[in-house]
């Protein structure tokens, strides 16, 4: 029964709540020590996604990987992904953190984007590192929006992911897309909800700008919340018939029970993006595979400490679940 009930998480005394615990981390946090290597990785679409590595030096070859996925808007450059990949490095893993398309920097070429629930691309980024044959472990690390496609991905079709990845540890998962897409239109939380549509009215510009004539940028400054946004946008770019029908298709809660690898999930209990439906109680219980921690506290990917090497708690935590024995 991996329900995780002594969670060890304590965040400073001065962010005293979920907000500070979510926008100080995001606005102010520095990470320095991560020098990427960018790979483009061309697509069987035509597409293409960029790929940053972070390995370690050749005098210490490793042949474990983790595999790190950033959240809505975000990219490998993010402080929570820096963050988490210097942790792995030290730990003595290397690591990839890519980018999704239209993220890192870069407008991708097709019509389509990225999505919460694309897990085809992800299974591209693992069988691309397997390919290498430098690795014999490779683990998954997912925040927020990457955190559901990574449960999604280990639950949907188990059989295709490839036998080399070993374990994951998401953090702050919306593992319930309509609910959540609710839960943040709420007045508390409209700073947040600005600002993931003014990045998602930018992309929408940009794609109209890279295609002429096949996007329709009427009304765009009227879309007031993620449902309007993804019924106008996300759904039809993806092939959903409505919104509804993508957060049903996306949401990685209907796939946790199939997950057969050791995954921990870590949501806080303050996490200002997430409502109980996210708290999968019952199937962690009744699952060997999905390990479940709710500290009270952390926020939205958040779990700031103050610990001398400048270390989160989710970078602790993930890599203490990742190489141990016996994940608890």
């Amino acid at each position: 029964m991996p329900l995780v009930s002594n969670s060890r998480y304590q965040p400073p005394f001065y962010l005293f709540n979920g907000h500070l615990q979510t926008i100080v981390p995001s606005l102010w946090r520095t990470v320095p020590g991560v020098a990427y290597q960018r790979e483009r990785l061309e697509l069987p679409d035509g597409d293409f996604l960029n790929l940053d590595w972070s390995r370690l030096p050749e005098m210490r070859p490793t042949d474990s990987l983790a595999i790190v996925s950033h959240g809505l808007e975000g990219d490998a450059s993010r402080p929570y992904m820096r963050g988490m990949v210097r942790a792995l490095n030290r730990a003595g893993l290397d690591a990839l953190a890519w980018n999704y398309r239209s993220c890192g920097g870069e407008m991708n070429r097709l019509l389509r984007s990225y999505h919460l629930g694309d897990t085809d691309d992800l299974d591209l980024v693992v069988r691309h590192a397997v390919a290498t044959g430098r690795y014999q472990r490779v683990y998954l690390v997912g925040f927020s929006a990457g955190g559901n496609v990574t449960l999604k991905y280990l639950g949907e079709e188990p059989a295709r992911v490839p036998a080399e990845v070993k374990r994951a540890a998401v953090f702050s998962v919306p593992t319930d897309l309509q609910a959540s897409s609710v839960y943040i239109s709420r007045p508390q939380n409209q700073v947040y909800l600005r600002r993931f549509l003014k990045s998602l009215r930018l992309k929408v510009r940009a794609k109209a700008e890279l295609l002429p004539g096949q996007v329709d940028l009427d009304g765009i400054e009227d879309l007031r919340d993620f449902q309007e946004f993804d019924s106008r946008y996300t759904a039809p770019m993806h092939g959903f018939d409505s919104a509804d029908a993508y957060y049903q298709h996306a949401s990685s809660g209907r796939y946790l029970s199939g997950i057969q690898v050791p995954t921990l999930l870590v949501n806080a209990q303050n996490d200002p993006f997430l409502p109980a439906s996210c708290f999968p109680r019952e199937v962690a219980a009744n699952s060997p595979f999905v390990f479940l921690e709710t500290p009270p506290e952390g926020g939205h990917v958040g779990f700031p400490e103050g610990s001398p090497d400048g270390e989160y708690y989710s970078e602790r935590r993930a890599v203490e679940f990742l190489t141990a024995e016996v994940p608890a």
